[in-house]
């Protein structure tokens, strides 16, 4: 199993390590709807510190999605499509990625969760479903352990609570820290073929966080669906435990999809996502 995980995915996990924004096909829809470009929908709010920009589609209750380390509105673009006919869909790029700035300070996964936070009081939501791929879904569950009552309910994808092989495959460990070494040789050279310092903040974020507890776990009062693939970059075990240790929560496993299904299957995601978001918590009586 494990072999067929790291043929699949070795190259789009290189890609992502290095610094490309990993998005199928055009972020442009059937309308020519230009996410993550688009004047009509965007726009830039000063939060804590850095211009950060957010797009807005839809009506409904709010609804946030969050995109992964190396992506940006763009690679949401299946989820802004689906779920912005029935919700207020707003999808940030987060911290040096996309159009926002990245800030003077080291990136952090805390300091992305309280810039969630504080665009959600800047554009007076006092709660949102929040969806989360990847990095994203990580702050998705920092948002339901640090801001419980900004959160309706999370759907978190791919998300890891360690940085380590207790939570990812070595593989991927080796090549985080691999190019956060080159990029760090590179700012060191005064090269400026790219963003060195923005890829060593984006693979040193990965390297070494995040480092959420299961006494954190355990804080999330929200109902929280669990999401993973048999082909992901996340351990299955590890999946299980952050399933396992929320206590209102439910877990889907997708066979034979992979850590970038958002785009490759979007419409098994949207529908799962969707099913549970509009459907009573169902599970508590079991954990009982």
């Amino acid at each position: 199993m494990r072999s067929f995980v790291i043929a699949a995915g070795m190259l789009s996990c290189l890609m992502l390590v290095a610094g490309t924004p990993l998005t199928w096909g055009q972020p442009v829809d059937a309308q020519g709807v230009s996410y993550g470009n688009n004047s009509n929908a965007g726009t830039y709010a000063t939060i804590n510190g850095v211009q950060l920009y957010y797009e807005m589609y839809g009506n409904g209750a709010p609804l946030v999605l969050i995109h992964g380390n190396g992506g940006n509105i763009a690679g949401m673009k299946e989820q802004i499509a689906y779920f912005s006919k029935s919700y207020n869909v707003i999808v940030p790029d987060c911290r040096g990625r996309g159009k926002s700035e990245l800030g003077k300070d080291t990136l952090t996964y805390v300091q992305m969760t309280e810039d969630i936070a504080s665009l959600l009081e800047h554009l007076h939501v006092d709660s949102a479903y929040i969806i989360g791929r990847s990095d994203g879904g990580i702050i998705a569950l920092l948002m339901g352990i640090h801001f419980p009552k900004k959160v309706k309910k999370i759907a978190a994808f791919g998300a890891n609570i360690s940085p380590d092989t207790n939570a990812i495959y070595p593989f991927l460990v080796e090549d985080i820290s691999r190019e956060r070494i080159h990029a760090e040789e590179m700012i060191a050279r005064k090269d400026t073929t790219q963003n060195w310092y923005l890829i060593q903040q984006r693979n040193r974020l990965m390297e070494f966080q995040p480092h959420i507890s299961v006494n954190d776990l355990r804080r999330i009062q929200s109902p929280v669906l669990i999401l993973s693939c048999d082909r992901d970059l996340v351990k299955e075990e590890h999946t299980l435990f952050i399933y396992r240790n929320i206590p209102r929560s439910n877990l889907c496993i997708f066979p034979g999809e992979t850590h970038w299904i958002t785009n490759t299957n979007p419409t098994l995601f949207n529908s799962t996502v969707a099913k549970y978001f509009s459907e009573p918590y169902r599970g508590g009586e079991i954990r009982l």
